[in-house]
This record gives C-alpha cells, sequence and structure tokens, in this order.
C-alpha cells in the first residue's frame, strides 16, 4: 500500500486532484440553487426591494429582507442586519438603495467586506452577487419585477 501512495506514476495524486475540482463544483453547485421556499420569497419580492440569503457560515439559510433605503450590517444589537460573531465589526458595512439599485459600502470594518471574494470600500449589488461579511456568505437577490 505504501508504494501505491509514494509512487508518483500511480496517478494518486491526479486522482485527488481531480476528486477536489469535482467537491468544488458540487459545493457552488449546490450554494447557487435556491430551494422552493426560497424561490417563492424571491418572485414574491415587491418592486424596488431585494433579499441576502445566508448561503454559509452561521445562520445559513436566514434570510434578510432589504427593503428600505438604507440598511446596516453588523454586530451592534442595533443593526438591521444583527450579525453576532466576532468575525463582524460592530457597525461593518451598509447597504443603500437608490432609484433601485443597491450599493454595498465598508464603514472601516476590521476584516472588510467582500463581494465576489473581492475586498470592496463600496460596490453595486447584481443580481445573484455573493456578499461577505465576517464568516457570513450571502447571495444578493434583487425584486425580478424591477426587471
Amino acid at each position: 500500500m505504501s508504494e501505491f501512495n509514494n509512487n508518483p506514476a500511480s496517478g494518486a495524486g491526479d486522482e485527488t486532484e481531480s476528486t477536489r475540482k469535482f467537491d468544488e463544483g458540487l459545493i457552488a453547485a449546490s450554494q447557487d440553487s435556491l430551494s422552493e421556499d426560497e424561490q417563492a420569497a424571491v418572485d414574491a419580492l415587491p418592486l424596488g426591494n431585494a433579499l441576502l440569503i445566508v448561503r454559509r457560515g452561521p445562520n445559513k439559510g436566514a434570510r434578510f429582507l432589504l427593503d428600505a433605503d438604507l440598511v446596516t450590517i453588523g454586530r451592534h444589537p442595533n443593526a438591521d442586519i444583527f450579525l453576532d460573531d466576532v468575525t463582524v465589526s460592530r457597525r461593518h458595512a451598509e447597504i443603500s438603495r437608490t432609484a433601485g439599485e443597491f450599493t454595498v459600502r465598508d464603514l472601516a470594518s476590521l476584516n472588510g467586506t467582500y463581494l465576489e471574494s473581492a475586498r470592496v470600500e463600496a460596490a453595486v449589488l447584481s443580481n445573484g452577487s455573493e456578499l461577505q461579511v465576517g464568516k457570513y456568505h450571502f447571495t444578493f437577490y434583487a425584486s425580478k419585477k424591477n426587471s
């Protein structure tokens, strides 16, 4: 058995690599798909509103309605979206809505705010965008009634 593991010609490394890629594909596919309840919630969004769904991290599956012109995100109990985790700053980020467009803005948080895995100071959210605040990974869904 040690010969199989130590022999580079055995192809063991190739199998491991291909399995890793396969698993990453499955994970990505499962995160992108919505349950029937989630799809119904997205379809029912009123004009000009949006929804954040926690895809990974604490509170996986939680949904947050973005129905105000300014929504605060943070570890402070008065935040509109309260995220109780030390990886989240008390005043971490905010999402503003202007003319049906949603923009996330980092509020000088310690761990940063990420959109599509890139750290951002401010960025426009688009349908299906992945937003990360601390350990929380959200997917953003805008009302389909906007389009």
